[in-house]
């Protein structure tokens, strides 16, 4: 096959434990990155986004995918500035574009970009992976948070198995529950509190599925023409997970939603970021058929693996051993871009915690040892497959 995908790894910027010299030994050519800095709802001017893009080139790779532009929580609530703040995403993307770049991922989840309960479940080979327990977050939700009105959004039998679960912590398992569900964003080290949480919980009250989706569709509409005559790719991270938190709406969690987000917004640069993990966490998703009706608007992929233990937990899996059906994904994949005539980026999402990366402070699922086994092994899928 002649085209073959863009081999990227994902990287937080300056304050970023793992260097760019060191992903750069893991012999990848892309760096998908984001401005952490710049206040969400603000401009990235060509000047800072240059000035990342030096860095990147100064240890011999390319800002290939921008990862996040991230879009500001007035845009989703429709509420104060959010004229502004899409005007400003709307300069943002011209300016990306006057620099050469021209893949935008962006995500739709209110608050919390992802939610896991564990950070360090330990596998039988003592690595260490990412895992959600519902009983865990309700607890967390009911009893440790005590969200208003919490308890109507669980059964009773949930909130009984919960609170039985919650009273054989100890205190100090019950202060990582809470640091763990309220880490705060990509790139950060800084937990919500329970008061910060709270409030912006209650900005979200009157906005249910629906609102939320009414107000996507408006951004969209807005956005995309002007990511279209520039020629950048927007692409939707799917909800993580693919499920209400919090009482939180989500609208980017089954085919269903992506049907309507595409439907609504008929552009191609209107696409979609395909999170083998993030889609594969919901037992309705059918990712062959997701690639089959949408193979068009892919333009940024998560490869990444998740083991549902049954309807109530999944944690992160080895890349190529899990409930993603990794071999028959990156043959549909290859397939893909082989009718399209594109390289698309693709970056190894999350990983294993090593023994020997054990002492080292990052950023949960994004240590090297195990992202760069996980690209090793995709990548030798992938030429496998294309042999």
């Amino acid at each position: 096959m002649k085209y073959q995908m863009l081999h990227t790894m994902r990287w937080f910027g300056p304050q970023d434990k793992i260097s760019l010299r060191d992903i750069r030994q893991c012999d990848v050519k892309g760096i998908v990155t984001a401005l952490h800095h710049i206040p969400v709802g603000d401009i990235w001017t060509v000047d800072d986004i240059k000035k990342r893009q030096q860095e990147i080139r100064d240890e011999g790779m390319e800002w290939a995918v921008v990862e996040s532009l991230p879009v500001s929580e007035d845009i989703k609530r429709q509420k104060g500035d959010f004229k502004i703040h899409i005007d400003n995403y709307k300069t943002s993307l011209k300016n990306l574009a006057t620099c050469g770049i021209y893949v935008v991922t962006y995500n739709f989840m209110p608050i919390l970009d992802w939610v896991r309960t564990n950070h360090a479940y330990v596998n039988a080979d003592g690595t260490r992976a990412l895992l959600y327990d519902h009983k865990a977050f309700i607890y967390f939700d009911v009893f440790l948070l005590k969200r208003p009105g919490s308890t109507e959004s669980y059964s009773e039998e949930e909130i009984e198995v919960a609170l039985q679960y919650g009273q054989n912590l100890t205190d100090s398992e019950k202060e990582q529950l809470f640091r763990n569900v309220l880490l705060g964003l990509p790139g950060s080290t800084e937990n919500f509190t329970a008061k910060e949480i709270l409030a912006l919980l209650d900005n979200y009250k009157d906005i249910d599925d629906s609102s939320l989706r009414d107000h996507l569709i408006y951004f969209l509409k807005e956005v995309v023409p002007v990511a279209e005559d520039l020629g950048i790719k927007l692409a939707i991270h799917p909800d993580d997970p693919p499920f209400s938190v919090m009482g939180l709406p989500r609208v980017v969690s089954q085919t269903s939603d992506l049907q309507q987000i595409f439907d609504a917004v008929p552009s191609v640069a209107n696409g979609l970021c395909f999170c083998t993990g993030s889609l594969g966490a919901h037992p309705d998703n059918d990712l062959m058929k997701i690639i089959k009706l949408f193979g068009k608007r892919i333009h940024f992929l998560h490869l990444r693996n998740v083991k549902r233990e049954n309807k109530d937990v999944f944690r992160e899996s080895a890349h190529l051993d899990g409930d993603v059906q990794m071999k028959s994904v990156m043959t549909e994949i290859l397939k893909l871009m082989e009718k399209r005539k594109v390289s698309l980026p693709m970056r190894p999402d999350h990983g294993f915690l090593f023994s020997i990366e054990g002492q080292k402070e990052q950023y949960p699922g994004y240590s090297l040892i195990g992202r760069m086994k996980g690209l090793a092994e995709l990548r030798g899928l992938e030429m496998g497959i294309s042999n």
